[in-house]
C-alpha cells in the first residue's frame, strides 16, 4: 500500500494486497486478522496463493473475476459467497472504448471479506479515501457490499457527466470543420454507453437478488434504497445520452454527406462551365479548312465566344445556387 498526503488529507493508493480494519473507522493493518477487509488489486501469483491456501477461497473464483466479460452475478460454494459487480473504468481517451466496465469480485465467508479487481481504478481509490474521511467503518460485510454498489453507481454518473461534456462539445463544433475522425470519436462513446447500460442493468438485477441473500438490517435497507435511486438515475441518464448521441451522429453524418454533395455539385458546375469554351477551341484545333483561319476576326470571335459562353454558364449556375 502507498500513502500520500494532499493538503492535510490522507490519500490512499493501493497496490497488490492490502488489509483494512473497519471497526470504528477504516485503518490499514499489516497482516490479515478476522473481520478485516482484504483488498487485492492487480493480483499476482502470491496473492492467489494467499487467498486460496491461507484463507481457503475456491480456486475458480479468481478465474471468474479475471474474466473481463464476466457478467454481474453471485455464486455460492461451500459457504463462500462470490459477488461480481460491474464497475465503471476509464481506460484512455484514445482507446477504442475510452469508458468501459470491468468486474469487481467481492468474496465473503464468515469473518473473511475480500475484494478482487484486476485493474487499479479511480473508483476503488476514491472509495477507500471516502471511507477514511467518513471514519465510521462498516457495520458488517453486507454494509461493505452495498456501499460498493453505491460507489459504483455514483461513478457511473460521474463518467456519464464527462461523456455528456464530450457530446455537447461535438454539438457546438457542428458549425466548424467536420470530418470522419469526429464521427469515429462519437462512435467510441456509443460503444462506451452501450457497456454502461448493459452493466447497470446487470447490477440492478444482482442487487435485487442480494437483498434476499445477505442479512439486511434497517440501516442496510436505507442504503439499498439510496443505491436503487442512484442506479435508476444512472440507467435513465445512459438511455438519454444514447438517444442524444444517436441524434448527434446522424446530424454529423448528414452534414458530411451534404458537404460531399456540395463539392460534387461544384465540380459538376465547373465542368459544365468549361465545356463550351473547350468545344469552341477544339473546333479551331481540327486540321480542317473552314475559312476561319484566313479571316482576321476569326480568333477574336472565338475568344469572345468562349468568354460569353463561360459568363452565361456562370450566371445560370449562380441563379440555380449551384455556385
Amino acid at each position: 500500500m502507498l500513502l500520500a498526503l494532499d493538503e492535510g488529507k490522507q490519500k490512499v493508493q493501493t497496490t497488490m494486497r492490502t488489509f483494512w480494519n473497519f471497526n470504528g473507522g477504516i485503518k490499514h493493518v499489516d497482516v490479515w486478522e478476522p473481520n478485516c477487509w482484504v483488498q487485492v488489486t492487480c493480483p499476482v501469483d502470491d496473492d492467489k496463493d494467499f487467498l486460496e491456501q491461507e484463507l481457503g477461497m475456491p480456486d475458480y473464483f479468481m478465474d471468474d473475476v479475471s474474466d473481463a466479460d464476466e457478467r454481474a452475478r453471485y455464486d455460492m460454494d461451500g459457504g463462500w459467497l462470490m459477488i461480481i459487480l460491474r464497475i465503471p473504468h476509464l481506460k484512455s481517451v484514445t482507446s477504442r472504448s475510452p469508458y468501459t466496465t470491468i468486474p469487481l469480485g467481492i468474496v465473503l465467508k464468515g469473518d473473511k471479506i475480500i475484494t478482487i479487481c484486476n485493474q487499479e481504478t479511480r473508483m476503488m481509490l476514491d472509495f477507500v479515501n471516502h471511507q477514511m474521511r467518513r471514519a465510521e467503518g462498516f457495520t458488517d460485510a453486507a454494509d461493505l457490499v452495498f456501499r460498493l454498489f453505491l460507489s459504483a453507481s455514483v461513478w457511473y454518473l460521474k463518467y456519464l457527466k464527462q461523456v455528456n461534456g464530450i457530446i455537447e462539445k461535438a454539438k457546438r463544433d457542428l458549425d466548424k470543420h467536420i470530418d470522419n475522425k469526429d464521427l469515429i470519436n462519437l462512435s467510441r462513446l456509443q460503444d462506451s454507453l452501450t457497456y454502461f447500460g448493459t452493466s447497470i442493468r446487470g447490477n440492478e438485477s444482482l442487487l435485487s437478488k442480494l437483498k434476499f441473500r445477505l442479512p439486511v438490517d434497517e440501516l442496510d435497507a436505507e442504503l439499498i434504497e439510496d443505491v436503487n435511486i442512484e442506479m435508476n438515475q444512472a440507467r435513465e441518464t445512459t438511455a438519454i445520452y444514447i438517444n442524444i448521441l444517436d441524434s448527434t451522429m446522424d446530424t454529423y453524418a448528414n452534414i458530411i454527406n451534404n458537404n460531399m454533395n456540395t463539392v460534387m455539385r461544384l465540380l459538376t458546375s465547373l465542368n459544365m462551365i468549361i465545356l463550351f469554351p473547350t468545344f469552341i477551341t477544339s473546333m479551331f484545333g481540327m486540321n480542317l479548312i473552314n475559312g476561319m483561319e484566313q479571316w482576321k476576326w476569326g480568333f477574336p470571335i472565338a475568344i469572345i465566344a468562349c468568354v460569353v459562353s463561360t459568363a452565361i454558364s456562370l450566371l445560370w449556375f449562380r441563379k440555380k445556387n449551384w455556385l
